[in-house]
């Protein structure tokens, strides 16, 4: 039987960690409920594109424009079964925001899964839920997961950790395991 499952998103969160996951999980017969503060169900963000081009970093450029299917103001933590954070530059303004940040909190308090990757990890940091967590993200992330006394998965950059009923991952590249792994821990079975 499907999850009903929350993503948190926001403008410039990663395009690649915001429609893969999405089309993913309804694909295999989940309910996703993408929803960002201060807009409503048909409302859209602004998403942007990562990419690992030779630089020290990566590089960013403009994405797709993401519409939302569901209003923040109307959602209730309690009501779904998972919790998804893409990477990206939203959850950079999004762990300011104390609603957030509650919500994040309910899904570790009552042990549901949740799946971060990339700069999500910034959002988990926020919310003071990774103490003695192992948690992996984009290398930059190391020193917020560190900061909020989490364990940083160095792993490779298409790999992904499962700690319980978290598991993240460095980005996109890791969608495969990533996404596998969360399938794992939602008890989501693929029957060929």
């Amino acid at each position: 039987m499907g999850k009903k499952i929350l993503m948190m998103v926001g403008d410039f969160g990663e395009d690649y960690e915001i429609m893969v996951p999405f089309q993913a999980l309804l694909a295999v017969g989940h309910t996703v409920h993408a929803a960002c503060p201060d807009k409503k169900a048909g409302d859209a963000i602004a998403t942007a594109i990562h990419d690992f081009e030779g630089q020290q970093t990566y590089s960013e450029k403009r994405g797709h424009n993401f519409t939302l299917n569901a209003s923040f103001a109307e959602i209730r933590a309690e009501n779904y079964d998972a919790l998804v954070i893409p990477g990206g530059r939203a959850p950079e303004y999004l762990r300011l925001n104390p609603a957030v940040i509650a919500a994040v909190r309910h899904f570790f308090d009552a042990g549901k899964p949740v799946a971060a990757i990339c700069h999500g990890a910034q959002l988990l940091a926020a919310a003071r839920v990774l103490e003695g967590r192992t948690c992996s993200a984009y290398p930059a992330c190391r020193a917020e997961v560190e900061l909020a006394h989490g364990k940083y998965a160095e792993i490779a950059i298409d790999a992904a950790v499962t700690d319980g009923n978290l598991v993240t991952a460095p980005a996109w590249p890791a969608h495969p395991a990533w996404i596998a792994q969360f399938l794992a821990v939602l008890g989501t079975r693929i029957e060929a």
